[in-house]
């Protein structure tokens, strides 16, 4: 009997077209969803964190998708950023966006997303790529660790009105 999510055919990593919204727009909910219990200051459903469709139609971003038998199974982007004024190189990849669908999961899609869009970063002089994640979430920070990440600055809030 095959696991869940498994496919008979390839996996195949490809940039996203405007045609893959629906899908994205409903990964995006994923996130926000899987998010919404490390930060409670997100406002009240319905909410979006990114122009997905304009991330797509940008030559500074790379959406990324894997399908599987046809069908989107896990999402990411990198966007290249202008770094801090101290920093040496100008402008970094900023990754985001990271799904995968949760009966993929486990079978290592973040890594061939990871890998697809760190090519896109080298074939656009981006030397370093940076992101953030929820610092109580760690399965999320096993995961980038596990791929090579490390944290570098902890941005912290205090919040006066609690």
């Amino acid at each position: 009997m095959a696991e869940p999510g498994a496919t008979s055919r390839p996996l195949l990593v490809r940039s996203a077209r405007q045609d893959d919204l629906p899908v994205l727009l409903a990964f995006e909910q994923g996130i926000i969803t899987a998010e919404r219990p490390y930060d409670h200051t997100l406002k009240p459903d319905p909410i979006s964190y990114y122009d997905i469709a304009e991330l797509i139609a940008s030559d500074d971003a790379e959406v990324a998708v894997i399908e599987a038998d046809g069908q989107i199974v896990a999402s990411g982007f990198a966007r290249k950023k202008l770094s801090r004024a101290y920093v040496r190189d100008t402008h970094h990849a900023y990754l985001g966006f990271m799904y995968v669908r949760p009966d993929f999961r486990g079978q290592g899609l973040n890594k061939r997303l990871l890998e697809h869009l760190s090519g896109w970063a080298r074939a656009n002089n981006l030397p370093e790529i940076r992101l953030t994640v929820y610092s109580g979430n760690a399965p999320a920070i096993r995961a980038y660790e596990k791929a090579g990440f490390a944290p570098d600055i902890v941005e912290m809030r205090l919040n006066l009105d609690d």
